[in-house]
């Protein structure tokens, strides 16, 4: 890969052409449960380069803000979340969610400047997950749920932890099937199971194959593939078939076990830091909350700080203890996605590409460079952006895993969500 597609493919701030990609797709600015209570305190998010403050109001209303007070630049962060909206401590102007003055306490009543608006966007709330819009105006997309909210009750649980390098090199992670065999073999073991079982501490998987074959099919939304296995049992009539779903710009559904399904999101929160979020839930099963961050072991105040940033770094080496590795740990290192940081963040900010030797297992990884950096060169000739006309919706798109003929065509698992499957069965 050139390195001038590197920088089209990983750039994000400003006028970047990624960053316009971003901005024709609504983006989640924070989880829901941050700023659960109304008149609560506000929270800071970040997103494209661009610095955010989120707040509920009195009636429950949430908005989104340009971080900046527009009267003279001091942080709303600070501010005084009350009486529906937000009130800058400078000098004391308050705004709602829309981003109208409604109040200008150093100003007299005929102020020029009382037709000022601070800088909001539209905002939505859906799977857990508060959605603002950053593109233009005039062009906001309608909103569909995520593909873990195909029904409204259906819960959620989510793990998020902040990534210390480009958005591109964590997602090429989460499209990467091969990697999982090794990185996280102590917490996918081989067993002799139907399928992925999930248990307390890890998630049993019925091969031993660590050099799947990778079959890509391009879609309107981004791309789908399937790792195909060896199967432990039945390996001469039957494949181990494990299924991804790329939805662009940002989003992966990821094969799921037995107990729930499995959605990550890569969302850039700058050109050199993103926000990781990992998704499970099931319309009937699931896991809660607590057991899921403690599975991960990304427990905020124990493993994540207030703002979701690790206590497992690059500076301490991610805590990897070497005697565990000597004890059979094949990383040493504790939760999955603690290991997938390390891998990630070790590529540097943003990963030189053009030092690459991909291989055979590496075909989602090639499909998803030349999707995007085509996608980035199409926005700059004034093209939609990839996914941005797509008409399939997401809640009725699943990942799959699973011992099936080696008849069976696996495009057929990926086209229905788990929920309408289930009901459908």
């Amino acid at each position: 890969m050139s390195p001038a597609d590197n920088e089209l493919l990983c750039r994000v701030e400003g006028e970047a052409a990624m960053g316009q990609v971003m901005r024709q797709h609504w983006l989640p600015a924070c989880l829901s449960e941050e700023v659960a209570e109304p008149d609560g305190a506000p929270v800071r998010a970040r997103l494209l380069g661009v610095d955010l403050v989120v707040f509920r109001d009195t009636k429950g209303r949430v908005g989104v803000m340009d971080e900046r007070c527009p009267h003279r630049g001091a942080s709303l962060f600070f501010g005084r979340n009350e009486d529906c909206g937000l009130r800058c401590l400078y000098h004391g102007w308050k705004f709602g969610v829309d981003g109208e003055i409604q109040e200008m306490a150093s100003e007299p009543a005929d102020s020029r400047m009382k037709n000022l608006r601070a800088r909001a966007y539209p905002a939505q709330e859906s799977g857990g997950f508060v959605w603002i819009w950053m593109g233009e105006a005039d062009a906001v997309r309608s909103f569909q749920p995520p593909a873990w909210a195909p029904l409204p009750d259906i819960d959620t649980s989510v793990v998020k932890m902040h990534a210390a390098c480009n958005w591109a090199q964590v997602l090429e992670g989460s499209i990467d099937s091969a990697h999982s065999s090794s990185l996280h073999s102590t917490n996918m073991p081989t067993a002799e199971v139907e399928g992925s079982t999930a248990t307390a501490s890890a998630w049993l998987r019925p091969s031993n194959d660590k050099a799947p074959r990778l079959e890509v099919e391009a879609t309107d939304y981004g791309f789908h593939y399937a790792a195909i296995r060896r199967p432990i049992r039945d390996a001469e009539t039957h494949a181990y078939i494990r299924t991804t779903v790329f939805i662009a710009p940002f989003t992966v559904l990821i094969p799921p076990n037995d107990q729930y399904n499995l959605a990550q999101m890569l969302v850039p929160t700058d050109d050199v830091n993103c926000m990781f979020y990992w998704i499970a839930w099931h319309p009937t099963k699931g896991i809660e909350q607590e057991a899921w961050r403690r599975f991960c072991v990304a427990e905020v105040g124990l493993d994540l700080e207030s703002d979701f940033r690790k206590k497992r770094t690059l500076d301490n080496n991610y805590l990897q203890d070497r005697a565990r590795m000597k004890a059979g740990d094949f990383t040493g290192i504790e939760g999955i996605p603690a290991q997938d940081m390390a891998m990630w963040e070790s590529m540097g900010p943003i990963a030189d590409r053009s030092a690459d030797h991909l291989g055979s297992s590496d075909v989602a990884i090639v499909q998803f460079r030349r999707q995007l950096v085509q996608a980035a060169r199409a926005v700059l000739h004034g093209e939609a952006a990839i996914g941005a006309t797509s008409e399939t919706r997401h809640v009725d798109l699943a990942s799959f895993e699973g011992i099936v003929p080696k008849s069976l065509d696996w495009r057929g698992r990926t086209t229905r969500n788990a929920a309408q499957r289930t009901a459908a069965e």
